[in-house]
């Protein structure tokens, strides 16, 4: 009898002790309880620490309360300048409500991240290329507020929203290079041309300087050439004064100018020298008859009135018994030997 009392308290013991186990829940400290008893929901949230719940008629979920980083898949989209982009973003969220996010969302993650998918799709359609890369902070305010808002009703609080990661096309790379090589040389144009600026600036306030003081330049001269001696070098650099290089030039124009007028000189006619040592006797032409002459220039061949022999007189004969030449030879001879013609009477 003793025994099967014992045995009874023993195996009550054991039924307690099974039941307790099976209804013994810890919470940790990052978790909240939610009871469900017979599928209701209980106003109570259990904290952290040991809790017990009633198996077979109650049932506890553990609801995570850490923030939770969720990445976002890239999503590709066209911007609102016609632009093909890949972007993808991370995503910050933790539950403040447990009880919302067990009863209004079935899987309050899923929810979170198919929401995130599609207010970042909306977002690079409504924004330009230039802000997806420079002004991505206002990007992810609107897109935190766009996921926040339904998220309110589950009992999920979004934290933070950041575009990770904008992929553009290799034309549009390329592109982008070219643009920022040329404005990188546009600002370094600018800044040597302001460094030329102030540089002329102290240059012709040196010079202004240096100009009351003719000694001055050459003490600077010698400086100049210390610099460059300092170095161990072969060559040796001097400045040559511009002054110099201009008086030598002046003085070699006139010398141009006397050697371009000398060909002129030689080129200009001169009056022919007679030359009698080589000038050669034109040869003996036999006289030509009185006709052919008389032809030839009929000026000679009629003779002056003045100068005609009468016809009347009688012809000279020479010594061989020949007929002399008419008057106006005679006339003619007597002009070359310069005797005055004579009238036969």
């Amino acid at each position: 009898m003793v025994q099967e009392l014992v045995i009874a308290i023993v195996a009550v013991l054991c039924v307690g002790a099974l039941y307790a186990a099976s209804a013994a829940r810890v919470v940790k400290q990052y978790e909240r309880g939610v009871v469900l008893r017979l599928g209701r929901l209980r106003n109570d949230v259990r904290g952290p620490g040991f809790t017990m719940v009633l198996p077979g008629v109650e049932r506890l979920r553990k609801v995570n309360m850490q923030i939770v980083t969720m990445p976002v898949p890239a999503q590709d989209g066209i911007t609102r300048d016609n632009v093909t982009v890949r972007v993808d973003a991370v995503i910050y969220f933790k539950v403040v409500d447990a009880a919302s996010a067990v009863v209004e969302v079935e899987d309050y993650r899923f929810a979170v991240s198919q929401m995130a998918q599609t207010s970042l799709r909306s977002i690079i359609g409504k924004s330009d290329l230039d802000d997806l890369l420079s002004n991505r902070e206002k990007l992810n305010q609107g897109l935190e507020l766009m996921i926040d808002s339904p998220a309110v009703g589950w009992g999920v609080q979004i934290d933070r929203v950041e575009i990770k990661d904008v992929s553009l096309p290799e034309t549009m790379k390329r592109s982008m290079a070219r643009q920022a090589e040329a404005d990188r040389e546009r600002r370094a144009r600018v800044i040597n041309a302001d460094a030329e600026l102030q540089a002329s600036k102290k240059l012709a306030e040196a010079a202004k300087e240096m100009s009351t003081q003719p000694a001055a330049l050459q003490l600077r001269l010698l400086q100049t050439v210390v610099a460059v001696a300092a170095e161990k070098n072969s060559t040796l650099v001097l400045p040559f004064p511009v002054e110099l290089l201009r008086f030598l030039e002046r003085a070699q124009q006139p010398q141009q100018h006397i050697a371009q007028q000398q060909p002129q000189q030689h080129i200009a006619p001169q009056p022919p020298q007679q030359q009698p040592q080589q000038q050669q006797l034109p040869e003996a032409v036999p006289p030509e008859p009185r006709e052919s002459a008389q032809q030839a220039s009929p000026v000679q061949s009629a003779p002056s009135p003045s100068m005609r022999r009468p016809s009347h007189l009688p012809q000279r004969k020479g010594p061989s018994g020949s007929t002399a030449a008419p008057a106006a030879a005679d006339a003619d001879t007597d002009e070359r030997s310069g005797a005055e013609p004579f009238a036969h009477h």
